[in-house]
């Protein structure tokens, strides 16, 4: 491993500038994005999307791909090619871990709202509009997807049928998340981390809290089984809102135990 890297968006995004100062040590990389609305319909604001994307692909390919990428700042979105230059290193080698509230399962045609950042799993796997879409797809059965608790019905749907795992918070312990990886066949895996996979009794600065998560003790737990078991192929921290110097306290406590 070359060293560690920080990829973030630049201001007025306050939560990736306080995320990256979680990591003080790091090579910061900022990418320039574009934060305007858009006209695209079927996905919102596609047409910047798709620049967006391409401005974060220009950024990573400077980066060596021996050096361990931590993602920060923006919605679940940001992690597409932050997870497809993961996967074009490990191959099947890579598991992913999605640990959010929500599924991010739905398709433009199965999505209540439209948001990109509500279909970025999905797009992983291959489905979803053909210009926001990895090069490599993901296997399903290379996916964990730990601390669900709000599923849309065709995010349920696709679950029932599918050979994707799914950890509940209830069933989301240290042991059954390593198993499950264990389970993919992977040696390394790739952590994404949506904060409101976070009880909001316990942090609250997310866009879309979801009574019944996780606390950061047991986030904390469940984070370093993986790094016990697994060479750690990257990482992003995504959706966060701040709101209070206690749940920045939390996150600058949390940080400390998510990298070796």
């Amino acid at each position: 491993m070359a060293g560690l890297r920080l990829a973030h968006r630049p201001p007025p995004d306050r939560g990736a500038g306080l995320l990256a100062g979680l990591f003080p040590d790091a090579d910061h990389v900022r990418v320039p994005i574009a934060d305007e609305p858009g006209t695209a319909a079927a996905v919102r604001s596609a047409d910047v999307l798709r620049r967006n994307l391409a401005a974060v692909r220009e950024s990573l390919a400077a980066i060596p791909d021996d050096t361990l990428l931590v993602t920060v700042g923006g919605d679940c979105a940001v992690d597409l090619a932050p997870v497809e230059r993961a996967h074009a290193r490990y191959g099947d080698r890579l598991a992913l871990v999605w640990l959010d509230a929500h599924g991010d399962l739905n398709t433009p045609a199965s999505s209540p709202s439209k948001a990109f950042h509500g279909m970025i799993l999905r797009a992983l796997l291959g489905e979803g509009p053909a210009d926001l879409l990895p090069a490599r797809p993901l296997s399903p059965s290379r996916v964990v997807l730990a601390g669900a608790r709000a599923l849309d019905a065709g995010e349920r749907a696709f679950l029932d049928a599918g050979p994707l795992r799914h950890l509940p918070p209830a069933a989301l312990t240290p042991e059954a998340l390593a198993a499950a990886v264990a389970d993919t066949g992977a040696e390394a895996v790739y952590l994404h981390l949506d904060l409101d996979v976070l009880d909001p009794g316990t942090f609250a600065s997310v866009g879309t809290p979801e009574p019944g998560g996780l606390t950061p003790e047991a986030l904390s737990a469940a984070v370093q089984a993986l790094a016990g078991g697994f060479a750690l192929a990257g990482m992003a921290i995504t959706e966060y809102e701040p709101r209070s110097p206690e749940d920045q306290k939390t996150l600058e406590t949390l940080a400390g135990t998510f990298l070796p």
